[in-house]
């Protein structure tokens, strides 16, 4: 594949995550006083099982994932910020219609990995973002913490796993304010790289294939397997789960250094 390939599949991928981000933050343009919730093929997550999910909003809307790890810092993907949207983190939420049973608390710190600040906007690389928040929360049966990996630990292929998140059910269809949850398998790096092209690095990103999967909304919500956060939503193609473009997530093994020195210091 020659450079000028190389460059425009970087480019394609670009613009499908600008397309994606300008999608979530855009919902009362496409769906009015509605908000763009549930994971493709998926099913309804029992209430508060996944109590580390957050959902971040902005001006009141859904926009993306996160989830807590711990009492104050929020793990994202750095393209859910545009550098001048206020988010507002909601905790302990399951129906985002039901604004009694989960709190909002606001971002003191945002923190995107300094080098995905040095390259354009709404690009793969790097797609990592640490939330500090103005208070720490009260950790409960309906709010906790999901446990990150140790430093440059892979994942094996075809591992089982699984997604969350308040993103849309399909790229078209209907919404849902509930939190939902698709089983997905880790796809061979090999694979991954010849369905994305060599744009895709497999020092920093992991892929993955199912029935169900991650959509628009649904950017920054964690990869787990078994009981741990490997990933975190950063990519997928514009149709949502598609075969031939497997949605793409953040490999957090690769930051964990980084992760820690900002949890300690900021």
């Amino acid at each position: 594949m020659t450079a000028s390939e190389s460059s425009l599949i970087v480019f394609i991928m670009t613009i499908i995550i600008s397309l994606l981000l300008l999608a979530s933050l855009l919902p009362h343009l496409t769906f009015t006083a509605h908000v763009n919730v549930g994971i493709v093929n998926g099913k309804e997550v029992t209430p508060h099982s996944r109590s580390y999910m957050v959902s971040l909003q902005a001006y009141g809307h859904h926009i993306c994932g996160g989830f807590l790890i711990s009492d104050q810092f929020v793990l994202t993907a750095a393209h859910c910020w545009n550098g001048l949207n206020i988010l507002m983190v909601v905790v302990g939420a399951h129906d985002l219609k039901d604004s009694k049973s989960s709190d909002h608390i606001r971002v003191k710190s945002y923190i995107p990995h300094p080098k995905y600040e040095e390259k354009i906007p709404y690009q793969p690389y790097d797609d990592i973002m640490l939330l500090k928040l103005e208070k720490k929360v009260q950790l409960n049966k309906k709010v906790g913490v999901l446990p990150l990996p140790n430093e440059g630990e892979d994942i094996k292929p075809e591992a089982a796993c699984s997604v969350a998140g308040w993103g849309r059910l399909m790229i078209d269809g209907s919404v849902s304010n509930l939190l939902m949850e698709a089983k997905v398998s880790v796809m061979n790096n090999n694979e991954c790289r010849n369905r994305w092209g060599p744009s895709y690095s497999v020092s920093q990103m992991i892929c993955v294939y199912g029935r169900g999967g991650s959509c628009q909304g649904d950017s920054g919500g964690p990869l787990v397997c078994g009981n741990t956060a490997v990933g975190i939503t950063s990519f997928s193609a514009l149709r949502c789960n598609s075969s031939d473009h497997p949605n793409g997530y953040t490999k957090i093994s690769a930051y964990i250094q980084w992760i820690d020195i900002v949890t300690r210091n900021v």
